[in-house]
């Protein structure tokens, strides 16, 4: 593979940005379709940009190294912002809503794109065990300061879903992950093979109305570049893994701009 030409990527992800700010459609997309051939790989996530503004196709997941490299960049304010700056509070409602359900306390744990580790805290009392996995090398540094974990491991959602042991954990975590995902089934494979018979897996989506799913397999970008999951699709695919639904509450995952990001939070749990 050539080598990327850096300087000439950064221009193009920098006209991008400019002419979304401007509001020239047009234009950032030419600047994402640019960003897209110079770096194969989408560590800027133009692919997303641009199903965002309706110029190109959702793909089927965010690029791995977008992620990685998105949350590496922001891994030092990661907490500020998001929990001060845009309200969130899904770890705190995740923990709130399993003692309504009366669900746990669990032995064993595991917290997909575990972050800077605000799940295993929040959780810190129903799960004696709990694991991490994040591609972000910088959140886990972070996490792993907090003394939350049993584990930590930087690499893939679904390749390390696909490697552990069958069965191995109780509870399965994953706030604000499926935002970067659009096709689940993969994801709700492995959830399927690593929850032990009656183990719980909780995880949040943002969602949108229902007309912006049609003609969709149930999922898009949505207008802030993360995608959105129709939640009859969400029930449905975790019904055909062995995973009933026990819950999925309207939640508002974040705010942006003052403006509440509507999703769900789902708790299902795996029936043998």
């Amino acid at each position: 593979m050539s080598p990327i030409d850096l300087e000439a990527l950064e221009a193009a992800y920098e006209r991008g940005l400019a002419a979304e700010r401007a509001g020239d459609e047009a234009a950032a997309a030419a600047a994402w379709r640019d960003c897209l051939a110079l770096d194969p790989e989408d560590r800027g996530g133009a692919a997303v940009r641009l199903a965002a503004l309706g110029q190109g196709p959702s793909p089927e997941r965010a690029s791995p190294l977008y992620v990685a490299t998105l949350f590496d960049q922001h891994a030092e304010s990661f907490e500020a912002t998001l929990v001060l700056s845009l309200g969130y509070a899904i770890p705190e409602r995740i923990a709130e809503t399993l003692s309504a359900l009366g669900l746990g306390p669990f032995a064993r744990g595991l917290d997909l794109g575990c972050g800077t580790g605000l799940a295993a805290e929040a959780l810190e009392d129903r799960v004696e065990a709990m694991e991490g996995v994040d591609l972000s090398e910088g959140m886990l540094e972070i996490a792993a300061e907090k003394d939350v974990y049993a584990g930590l491991f930087a690499g893939d959602a679904v390749a390390f879903l696909g490697g552990a042991d069958k069965g191995a954990y109780d509870l399965v975590v994953a706030a604000d992950v499926l935002p970067y995902f659009g096709e689940i089934e993969p994801l709700f494979d492995g959830l399927a093979h690593v929850l032990a018979p009656g183990g719980v897996a909780v995880f949040s989506t943002e969602t949108l109305p229902a007309a912006a799913f049609e003609g969709t397999p149930g999922w898009r970008v949505g207008p802030r570049q993360r995608y959105a999951h129709d939640p009859a699709m969400l029930e449905a695919a975790l019904l055909a893994r062995g995973l009933g639904l026990l819950s999925a509450a309207p939640v508002t995952v974040r705010y942006e701009t003052g403006v509440p990001v509507p999703g769900h939070l789902v708790v299902a749990r795996r029936n043998d």
